[in-house]
């Protein structure tokens, strides 16, 4: 079996989607899935190439056990489109920006990543980088309700 592709998008790559890929990582981990997966994250922006995440998105996450220090910004690539299976915008802005940027053929595969949460009656993670330390668990908070949404529904779709 082909493993399934999934690309984490936010801006710069350094605070929602680091931590949407270290959560859904976890995820996988817990439930003996990884093997099944290949998941990568990504930014709209190129602000932080090769940046490690925000050391507070860092902490955050390590006082729920999930690791983002090997984790590295990157921009989003053209072929990224091709080659993942699903693209999860953190929110609307870069939603519109991966939108305009994919050739036709592949923008199904973008969708909001809260859209796998739809019990929180929220459509995007919001940017925690200029707020305080609870900017951050609220992220985290979401993106773990949209991670076990989303592996649902993967599960059920390609019958894993």
């Amino acid at each position: 079996m082909q493993k399934i592709k999934v690309l984490f998008v936010c801006m710069g790559n350094i605070c929602r989607s680091p931590t949407a890929e270290g959560v859904f990582a976890k995820l996988l981990s817990d439930q003996h899935l990884q093997a099944l997966f290949s998941i990568d994250s990504a930014g709209t922006h190129a602000y932080h190439v090769g940046a490690e995440p925000d050391a507070r998105a860092q902490k955050a996450a390590s006082a729920r056990g999930i690791d983002l220090s090997k984790l590295r910004g990157r921009k989003v690539a053209t072929n990224d489109f091709e080659n993942f299976d699903y693209v999860l915008p953190m929110d609307d802005d870069n939603y519109k920006l991966l939108i305009e940027a994919c050739p036709v053929e592949y923008q199904h595969k973008i969708r909001l990543f809260l859209d796998y949460a739809p019990n929180l009656d929220l459509r995007e993670v919001p940017d925690p980088y200029y707020g305080g330390q609870y900017g951050f668990e609220r992220v985290l908070d979401l993106t773990e309700a949209a991670a076990q949404g989303f592996l649902a529904t993967v599960r059920a779709e390609r019958h894993v």
